[in-house]
């Protein structure tokens, strides 16, 4: 695949840090192991990038002073660092809005110039936060991509997790097509690369030139070899790794490994925080499994990952989550997933891997994972197959590398470089869950 000069904006990039940040920072390293590729940032991101030294043909920082104080000072003060709410989406339109329109004055000189070959918008990954460059790009001289793209992920009924968390602003979500450069952010793009099932569906009407590539990935450095004894059968060791917030639904998890638990043929292992912690707690002693359980809090990520290493079931059945970097995480580290069949995990998950539980109510996703965890302690072989066959899946095709191919080939399909790759979602979204 010939070398691009890619022109890529990220605002918010950082590798110091977790969650979107961190993934657009890798992917957008990735593509500069293949690519020469100009960084497009803003100020508080400059400082971590720079550091990381990765190979960026160069880093253009977008400066906007007053607005940054503005945003620093709201997510302090008014949001207390709660990245976990759709309110801090809406209230990032503007910021968002300002940093492209900024930036195009910045480099507009240069597109025209010909220095690079075509714009790609990898954050925000949110569809609803929409792109002027789509816009100011219409009549070329250089295609513009947006994605991946993530979100919109439907609140399903029936789920208290969930009515203890849905916000108000989420009946609100579609007002973001009547926003200014929303409908020509989506018309004028060459391309659409959606992450999930979800927003591959909200883009139907694109299909044209619509494609599906996951939203997080590994390092390389993660796909280790296993090191467990493959002729220890002691007790099944199951981990949750997550935020305790509702819609993570530890409750559910620890609900299903109660009948392991008690039989003594199982420990879990919990790592996270949250507002849910006094919660999860109190269900631990309930449940009477107290001495089965450790609750670990957040830990550094060498921590989580060696927790992984050791665990033989990652036990995670999020009712909503639009990612699932710690699914990729869990499989590249050989812990075996039992997710919930919806969002990101249930996209991530195949049989051959692991086990995806339907998304129906509580009582019914509790009894599933139950059985799966008690046909687990007696049949040490299929886990091992299963987990043989999900670090290979990793390996082969959750990297960051594999991902910046991927994203490679669309782009080379834009600029008739390349026939169009068939990047297909694995499912289309599940009417039912439709709220």
């Amino acid at each position: 695949m010939s070398r691009l000069r890619i022109l890529l904006l990220a605002p918010d990039v950082n590798p110091d840090t977790i969650s979107m940040p961190y993934v657009t920072y890798s992917h957008a390293a990735a593509l500069a192991h293949l690519h020469d590729v100009s960084l497009v940032t803003g100020t508080p991101s400059e400082g971590p990038v720079r550091r990381a030294n990765a190979p960026f043909r160069s880093i253009e920082v977008v400066k906007m002073p007053t607005l940054e104080r503005i945003h620093a000072w709201a997510i302090r003060r008014i949001f207390k660092h709660n990245y976990d709410t759709q309110v801090l989406t809406a209230f990032g339109y503007p910021f968002s809005v300002a940093f492209e329109q900024r930036a195009w004055s910045q480099l507009k000189s240069r597109i025209y110039g010909g220095e690079f070959d075509i714009v790609l918008r990898v954050m925000p990954m949110t569809p609803s936060l929409p792109s002027p460059f789509a816009y100011f790009l219409r009549k070329g001289p250089i295609p513009f991509v947006i994605g991946p793209l993530n979100g919109g992920l439907p609140w399903p009924r029936g789920f208290s997790q969930l009515e203890n968390q849905k916000e108000w602003i989420s009946g609100l979500r579609g007002v973001y097509r009547m926003l200014p450069f929303a409908r020509s952010t989506y018309r004028h793009a060459a391309a659409i690369i959606a992450a999930s099932s979800q927003t591959y569906s909200e883009f139907a009407e694109y299909a044209d030139k619509l494609f599906f590539v996951p939203e997080p990935g590994i390092a390389d450095s993660l796909c280790e070899p296993d090191r467990r004894d493959p002729s220890a059968n002691g007790k099944l060791q199951i981990i949750f790794v997550g935020g305790l917030y509702p819609r993570k639904a530890c409750d559910l998890a620890l609900k299903a490994a109660a009948e392991v638990l008690r039989a003594d043929v199982a420990r879990f292992t919990v790592i996270g925080d949250g507002p849910e912690r006094a919660k999860i707690e109190g269900l631990v002693r309930s449940l009477g499994v107290e001495d089965k359980v450790d609750l670990c809090g957040w830990l550094d990520h060498s921590k989580v990952l060696a927790g992984l290493r050791s665990a033989d079931i990652f036990l995670f059945p999020s009712v909503r989550d639009n990612g699932a970097g710690v699914v990729f995480e869990a499989l590249a580290s050989g812990a075996v997933p039992v997710v919930a069949d919806f969002g990101g995990p249930g996209d991530i998950v195949i049989p051959e891997v692991g086990y995806k539980v339907a998304l129906t109510n509580e009582a019914e996703m509790v009894t599933k994972m139950s059985a799966i965890l008690g046909d687990l302690v007696g049949n040490r072989a299929h886990l091992r197959k299963l987990r043989s066959q999900g670090m290979a899946y990793a390996r082969e095709r959750l990297t960051w590398e594999a991902k910046a191919v991927a994203t490679t080939q669309v782009l080379h399909w834009v600029l008739r470089k390349a026939p169009k790759p068939m990047f297909l979602p694995p499912k289309m979204l599940h009417l039912e869950y439709l709220s």
